[in-house]
């Protein structure tokens, strides 16, 4: 009986982490490749220009936005999907949407959760609404919303749900910057060494943090969003 139970929590294990891979594949089709969240214009303003800066900059966006914002906003998400709070679900949503400076973030934001939901529809893995199941999506729900609700319906731990969002984010800065930088693909791999740890200490401060804590302080990026909105030449969409 025993072997049968472990054999069982084992594969629900499984099927998780499968499920958390599913979730954070640069193959996942919700578009993410088209945005860089600032960074283009970073390069265009000659505010990174190579390894070294990239990962000056990296660390700062991870250090001031994602653990003060996305990170612990997603672990309350986490933890809102799993009591079936519809009120916290809307307000942690709108939160996230009223912390977004510029147009772009915001599009952003809105589009991958919209190309998320579209693609829960085609799977047929939509919270269906009902109080004895899950609640429904709040309107016009972001990606950090719907990528909880997924984290939870794929029963992610909810520090490993984090862990995923912060590695996600990371894979897809450093695609943006091989592709217009150039970074090479070597120099990335030595970034992800780099930020690996301070992934991991992203995560351990986010899970920590009350309320009044959060909030992110990012004036650099907030001005490169807006200013990549008149770039001229340019190859993302954010």
């Amino acid at each position: 009986m025993r072997t049968e139970i472990d054999e069982a929590a084992g594969q629900g294990n499984d099927l998780a982490l499968l499920g958390l891979l599913q979730l954070v594949s640069p193959a996942l089709p919700i578009g993410a490749f088209a945005f860089s969240q600032g960074l283009e214009s970073a390069f265009e303003l000659g505010w990174v220009t190579d390894e070294a800066t990239l990962g000056e900059w990296l660390e700062g966006v991870l250090e001031d936005g994602l653990t003060h914002c996305e990170l612990p906003v997603l672990a309350r998400l986490h933890v809102a999907w799993a009591r079936g709070d519809d009120a916290a679900l809307a307000e942690w949503d709108a939160w996230l949407a009223a912390n977004r400076e510029t147009a772009e973030l915001a599009a952003e934001d809105s589009r991958l959760g919209a190309a998320l939901v579209r693609l829960l529809a085609s799977l047929d893995l939509l919270p269906d609404g009902s109080p004895s199941v899950a609640p429904a999506l709040p309107a016009g729900a972001g990606y950090v919303t719907v990528f909880a609700w997924l984290a939870h319906a794929r029963g992610v731990p909810r520090r490993q749900a984090l862990l995923g969002f912060a590695w996600a984010w990371l894979e897809n800065q450093l695609a943006v910057a091989c592709k217009a930088l150039p970074l090479g693909h070597t120099a990335a791999q030595r970034l992800v060494e780099r930020l690996r740890p301070a992934l991991v200490a992203a995560v351990d401060e986010a899970l920590m943090l009350e309320d009044d804590a959060l909030g992110p302080a990012l004036p650099g990026l907030a001005l490169a969003s807006a200013l990549h909105e008149t770039q001229y030449s340019r190859l993302f969409r954010s």
